[in-house]
């Protein structure tokens, strides 16, 4: 079919309008305009719908960690985000503090730059962390969608939908500025739209939930804080007043970098327990923020003020038929660890190429049944591992006093970090100790890499019992070539040194690929045996001594955990799908009988 191709136009007593399009997109938050990017690259086309008027108007999501970038790398972004984002260096550190201006309490490196985790940081990704708040990715990635070939409807509300008996699904959209009521003709529906998703909704995917931890408030303002930060940096600032009244909706905040140093997000919790009935006046917030900042003579201007609630809730399953949800309509939680957009366009990701192949005829309907195995239990863990970044400071309000509501007991148990008595070395000891356990937040490389897929889609009968995680998968991030986890990054050259590229950039580019070494003949003419039977391409390469690329670090062979003459087979989202140790006689039957499983065909 088409793209927005009108069957009828709407006179008076006829039916609304009708257009019919193969992908319909609902939101083009990070979700939806990265799977329409994503889509495109497959030459795809589609209509993507926003509800709001343009893009994101507040910088929710900001924290782009090196698991999306590898997403956008894929496609060419990764170079117009990065330059877009604020660096690593300027998200330094995460501290705790009596205001901006005030004593700090304590510091922790964050997001890759603690010098004693470099390496580790190194071995994982070609890419890096950045600060790039919503508010300059999503237009980032609606511009290409729409070069590529999707249409954007902004301001344009999805009302519902129903199921054609030849499969097809046609939706009831509103146009917000005509309020014009109009239908779209879709064989895909994708609901990305958001923690109040109709699509969602509608569908009645069941929904896992756990109780919320309440409340909070962003009031997003500018004010110029460059002295303050220009020798302790960071974007994330914890601030803490244990030993001084405090109203009851502004117990403590995180002020969050957006633009350095002069536009900021002040990230509000009330008092635990503490249920807002109303809300504070203008020159209550403003009130407020001046006391975080902690000098008066500073400029303020509140830019914005909203509320959302911390929610712990997974949707059962991501998919029905041809409709598929992702993003925050699946998966709710808190900002901790800076999972949220990222995973957004991992589950863009990995649906998109199944999606295209499906389409084309070079897989079944069936490969498209392992997106919500796959990325299910990724969400579930992304919620988990959020809340309990949430709880995990209790510990440090603990032991400065915080938890108490009497002003004068606050103000004791603070007295007793000073204090060179037993009761103060142990309140000390507690609060070091919880600030350590925060590096599961600011440090967690381990939940931002360490995916692993179980579905028809991951070829495992050659494999033994897969080995267990890193003692703390949440820190540590496990390298390694069994299937169903993310292809290693090692840096690559050529026998003449020219710039050095990963291992993941022979990956992607919509292909299967098959990464070999000498001794491995077999398999680069067994791919291109296998593909040309299949219809479609399978890049494959040999890395090595004098082979196609040179292993100039030794990275890959520490990390490929098969013979030189083995072989590693990826798919177009750069998972491992399979892979043999070493060479084996009956190469190109192995290798089509593993492909047309993973295909579904």
């Amino acid at each position: 079919m088409g793209n927005d191709l009108p069957s009828h136009t709407k006179g008076e007593g006829a039916a609304p309008l009708l257009i019919e399009t193969a992908h319909l997109i609902v939101g083009a938050g990070p979700a939806g305009a990265s799977l329409a990017c994503f889509l495109t690259q497959h030459g795809l086309k589609g209509i993507m719908l926003g509800a709001a008027r343009g893009s994101a108007d507040t910088p929710r999501a900001h924290i782009t960690n090196m698991a999306a970038l590898e997403c956008l790398r894929d496609i060419g972004l990764e170079e117009e985000c990065v330059n877009a984002a604020t660096k690593g260096d300027d998200m330094l550190h995460t501290r705790w503090c009596r205001s901006m201006a005030g004593e700090e309490f304590a510091r922790t490196y964050s997001w890759g730059n603690d010098p004693a985790r470099k390496g580790e940081y190194d071995a994982a990704s070609p890419c890096n962390h950045v600060d790039l708040p919503q508010t300059l990715l999503e237009p980032i990635l609606v511009r290409h969608a729409t070069l590529h070939g999707f249409s954007m409807r902004f301001d344009t509300t999805f009302l519902s939908f129903t199921k054609e008996p030849g499969g097809s699904l046609v939706s009831l959209v509103r146009d917000n500025l005509t309020q014009q009521e109009y239908h779209i003709k879709s064989k895909y529906l994708y609901g990305c739209d958001g923690a109040r998703s109709q699509v969602i909704r509608q569908l009645g995917l069941p929904l896992i939930k756990k109780p919320g931890q309440g409340l909070a408030i962003n009031i997003l303002a500018q004010a110029d804080l460059s002295h303050l930060v220009e020798h302790r940096k960071g974007n994330l600032h914890l601030v803490m007043q244990p030993d001084e009244e405090h109203p009851p909706w502004g117990w403590n905040a995180i002020v969050r970098m957006v633009k350095p140093w002069h536009e900021w997000m002040f990230i509000v919790f009330p008092s635990p327990g503490v249920m807002i009935e109303t809300f504070p006046t203008q020159e209550e917030y403003l009130k407020r923020v001046r006391q975080f900042i902690g000098d008066d003579s500073i400029p303020v201007k509140i830019l914005d003020v909203s509320k959302w609630y911390i929610n712990e809730i997974v949707a059962e399953s991501y998919s029905e038929g041809n409709i598929f949800c992702l993003g925050d309509a699946v998966h709710r939680h808190p900002p901790l660890n800076g999972l949220g957009s990222n995973s957004c366009i991992q589950d863009a990701y990995n649906l998109a190429w199944k999606v295209a192949y499906t389409e084309t005829g070079f897989a079944s309907p069936r490969l498209l049944e392992s997106f919500s195995p796959e990325r299910q239990p990724v969400g579930h863990g992304v919620i988990t591992r959020a809340n309990q970044g949430l709880r995990d400071h209790y510990p440090i309000y603990e032991a400065l006093g915080m938890l108490d509501e009497d002003l004068s007991v606050r103000r004791k148990k603070f007295a007793e970090m000073s204090a060179s008595t037993p009761e103060g070395v142990a309140r000390r000891e507690r609060f070091m100790d919880g600030v350590k356990r925060t590096s599961h937040e600011y440090m967690g490389l381990g939940v931002e890499m360490n995916q692993r897929y179980v579905s028809k889609a991951i070829y495992l009968e050659d494999e033994s019992e897969r080995q267990s995680l890193p003692e703390d998968p949440v820190l540590h991030h496990e390298i390694t070539t069994y299937p169903g986890s993310r292809l290693p990054h090692a840096w690559l050259n050529t026998r003449v040194p020219g710039k050095q590229f990963s291992t993941i950039d022979l990956a992607g580019h919509g292909k299967f690929c098959l990464l070999t070494g000498i001794g491995g003949e077999a398999w680069k003419s067994a791919a291109a045996t296998v593909g040309k039977s299949l219809g479609f391409e399978i890049a494959a390469f040999s890395i090595g001594w004098n082979q196609d690329y040179e292993d100039v670090y030794r990275d890959w062979a520490r990390r490929r955990e098969i013979e030189e003459d083995g072989c590693v087979l990826a798919r177009p989202d750069r998972f491992v799908t399979w892979r043999s140790k070493g060479m084996i006689s009956n190469s190109s039957e192995k290798l089509e009988t593993v492909m047309k499983e993973i295909l579904g065909l």
